[in-house]
């Protein structure tokens, strides 16, 4: 079965994770993603590892592999003249174009909207941006560790009350979300341009990402007229709900409840545990019991888990109960999860020099069908193959090389 993209073009003039990323999901649904690199210096994210921030996994940069997986690198010099007729040639076979240079830039290299569907008008037009395409800071650069965790008040929310400083997010945390929103909002385009005829100018930015992603605070905060400070992390023992909590088991893990109807479930989870008479304790039979009295059953709830280790729990759990609950699991536990084999969530891909690199598969899966990533590009790899298509000679690519106008 093809895959839902197969036949459409995308031409990516990008760098790093945000707008790339979309890419690699873009390939893996069967789209041709041409990424455009300089022949000299290609994606800065490429230079990571010699800056010390990546790391190689037997030679291999297994983050610009995740950014840049089933992508077609070629290297072309949007700065000289020649190197523009080239992309002017390109853009002529593309359905979609998607940037994150900043504006100045994109009227530099004349690669704003006008500029490229001068060379084909039905070309869908994709922009990511730090902070929008519009307003006082459409033109300033950013990452995600600024425009999506701390202006939206991510960074705010998710710090614990007391903390000496605020919390820092995880590397490229708001880039791999925001990739996948511009990848669904790339596929939204094209269905309108297929049942209108209409070409999309799409924008998406870090910041609108950052917003979507916590907008119940967000929410909440417009409708506090009195500008209060945000509630608080209710403390471990002032809880609603202790059955919406992790407790830890007697070697150290943990196993989080996760109950929003807690009185359907609490008796069973009771007998479960061995303790069948604590359902009937009148301090714990109801959802309004249990909170008034939640330090007492948060208490003896810490009590039983501290009982059995991880694996019986998980077990019993597992077997013996129909509630709600997850294992508190690490990266390295994950890989190793029956689900996540079952469902096929990593692929191991096959690398340019015989290795194999794990990959998290993007979360959509088409026609029961798991998702199979293969490898990024090497810098140009394949721009004498993509122009060769263009109808470009030998003698021609040549001479476009001796002008250094391409790689």
């Amino acid at each position: 079965m093809s895959a839902p993209l197969s036949g459409v073009r995308v031409l990516e003039v990008a760098s790093h994770v945000f707008v790339p990323m979309s890419g690699a999901v873009l390939s893996e649904w069967g789209a041709d993603v041409i990424k455009i690199e300089h022949p000299e210096t290609g994606d800065p994210y490429r230079g990571l590892v010699t800056a010390g921030l990546h790391t190689l996994h037997h030679g291999v940069d297994p983050q610009f592999q995740s950014t840049n997986r089933g992508k077609r690198s070629v290297g072309i010099d949007l700065k000289h003249a020649a190197g523009r007729e080239v992309l002017g040639r390109l853009l002529e076979h593309t359905d979609v174009f998607v940037t994150n240079l900043r504006a100045a830039t994109r009227r530099s290299l004349r690669i704003d909207v006008d500029d490229v569907r001068a060379h084909n008008p039905s070309l869908i037009y994709v922009r990511g941006t730090a902070f929008g395409s519009r307003g006082p800071d459409a033109n300033r650069g950013g990452y995600d560790a600024g425009a999506y965790w701390s202006r939206t008040g991510m960074q705010h929310v998710f710090t614990p009350p007391g903390a000496e400083w605020p919390a820092g997010p995880r590397p490229a945390f708001g880039d791999v979300v925001g990739g996948l929103t511009i990848a669904g909002a790339i596929s939204t385009a094209l269905y309108r341009r297929a049942t209108t005829g209409e070409p999309s100018v799409v924008d998406v930015s870090l910041l609108a990402a950052g917003m979507w992603q916590i907008q119940i605070d967000i929410t909440n905060a417009c409708l506090d007229e009195g500008g209060h400070p945000a509630r608080a992390f209710p403390g471990r023992y002032d809880v609603w709900n202790p059955l919406m909590m992790p407790y830890r088991t007697s070697d150290g893990r943990f196993i989080n409840l996760q109950m929003l109807s807690p009185d359907r479930y609490w008796p069973d989870l009771c007998r479960a545990m061995g303790v069948p008479e604590m359902a009937t304790d009148p301090r714990f039979d109801s959802m309004a019991a249990r909170r008034e009295n939640g330090r007492a059953c948060v208490e003896q709830l810490e009590e039983i888990f501290a009982t059995r280790d991880f694996d019986e729990w998980r077990h019993i759990l597992t077997h013996d109960f129909e509630g709600e609950w997850v294992a508190t699991q690490s990266p390295h536990d994950i890989a190793d999860d029956p689900q996540v084999q079952a469902n096929s969530y990593i692929a191991e891909v096959e690398m340019l020099n015989g290795t194999s690199l794990p990959m998290v598969t993007p979360p959509i899966q088409f026609d029961e069908q798991p998702g199979q990533p293969t490898r990024a590009p090497e810098h140009g790899e394949h721009t004498e193959a993509v122009l060769l298509d263009l109808g470009l000679t030998w003698d021609e690519i040549a001479a476009l090389k001796a002008e250094r106008a391409i790689l």
